[in-house]
C-alpha cells in the first residue's frame, strides 16, 4: 500500500546553502489493512514523510510507491484520505459547503455523498454546526471538519498528520473509536502523533524517526522488549536517552 526505498530529502536553508538532510535512506512498507504509527521528536522527519507521501514535494533520492504506483500517479488520489495537522478553511465557507464541493471533485453522486456526509457529520458531532461559517468553529471543530473531509469517500487510504491535535478528552475519544472502526473495516492507516499514548492503542506497526534517520521499524511490542519497557513512551524515551549515552560516548 505504501513503500519507501531509501528515500532522502534535503531541503535547502538559504539559495546554495544546503542543510542537513531532512530524511536519510529511509526505507519501510505498510500493508493492506495495517496501521503504521509514526512517531519521533520535531524535527525527525514525520511531516516531511507525510509530505512526500502525498507528493507536494519529491524526494532527492529513492522512490515512494502508493498502490503499487508511483506516488506522484495522481490517478490512485481518490482512493486516498489525507487529514493535515492544521486545518485551513475559508472563514466564510459552512462544512457543508467544502462536503459539496469535495463530493464534486471526487465526482460521488449526490444521493451517495449526501448520505454520506449526514452519516460522518452526526458521528462527528457537527450535524447542527453544519450550516455555520467555519469562523465560528473551535480548533477541535476545525479538526473534526476535516476529519469528515478526510473520510466522505470512503478511501482505502488514510494518512493523517496529528489527528488528535486541539481536541479536547471527548472529542479525542470520539476520534480513537472512529480510527477503532476504521481499523475493523479493513482500512489501512497511516498517522503520527505526539500523544504516544494513543500510539500504543491503535498501531500494529511502528515507525520511529530522528533527525532524518530510521531508529526502528517493527512491531510495537519488539521496541517494548528491545528497551525493556510496558509503554510505547516509556520506549520511546528509553531508546532516545539511548541515543544520547551511546553518541556522548563515543
Amino acid at each position: 500500500m505504501i513503500t519507501f526505498e531509501n528515500v532522502w530529502k534535503r531541503y535547502n536553508k538559504e539559495l546554495f546553502l544546503p542543510s542537513p538532510p531532512a530524511l536519510q535512506d529511509v526505507s519501510f512498507s505498510l500493508r493492506p489493512g495495517q496501521t503504521l504509527g509514526l512517531i519521533g521528536a520535531n524535527g525527525a522527519g514525520k511531516s516531511t514523510s507525510i509530505r512526500l507521501m502525498m507528493d507536494f514535494i519529491r524526494p532527492d533520492k529513492g522512490t515512494i510507491r502508493l498502490f503499487d504506483r508511483p506516488a506522484s500517479d495522481l490517478s490512485q488520489r481518490n482512493k486516498i484520505g489525507y487529514l493535515p495537522e492544521t486545518a485551513s478553511f475559508p472563514a466564510n465557507l459552512t462544512i457543508f459547503d467544502l462536503v459539496r464541493f469535495t463530493a464534486v471533485t471526487c465526482g460521488m453522486p449526490l444521493k451517495t455523498w449526501r448520505e454520506r456526509s449526514e452519516q460522518l457529520l452526526r458521528k462527528l458531532s457537527l450535524w447542527e454546526a453544519r450550516r455555520k461559517p467555519l469562523r465560528t468553529y473551535s480548533k477541535g471543530m476545525q479538526q473534526r471538519a476535516n476529519f469528515v473531509l478526510a473520510l466522505l469517500n470512503d478511501p482505502e487510504l488514510l494518512i493523517l498528520d496529528e489527528p488528535m491535535s486541539g481536541l479536547d478528552p471527548l472529542g479525542r475519544g470520539q476520534i480513537i473509536n472512529l480510527i477503532q472502526q476504521l481499523k475493523e473495516q479493513g482500512k489501512t492507516i497511516l498517522f503520527c502523533s505526539h500523544i504516544l499514548d494513543d500510539v500504543d492503542r491503535l498501531v500494529d506497526q511502528l515507525l520511529v524517526l530522528h533527525k532524518g534517520r530510521t531508529l526502528f521499524n517493527g512491531l510495537p511490542g519488539d521496541l517494548l522488549a528491545q528497551q525493556g519497557e510496558t509503554s510505547i513512551e516509556a520506549a520511546f524515551l528509553s531508546l532516545i536517552n539511548n541515543l544520547g549515552e551511546a553518541t556522548h560516548g563515543a
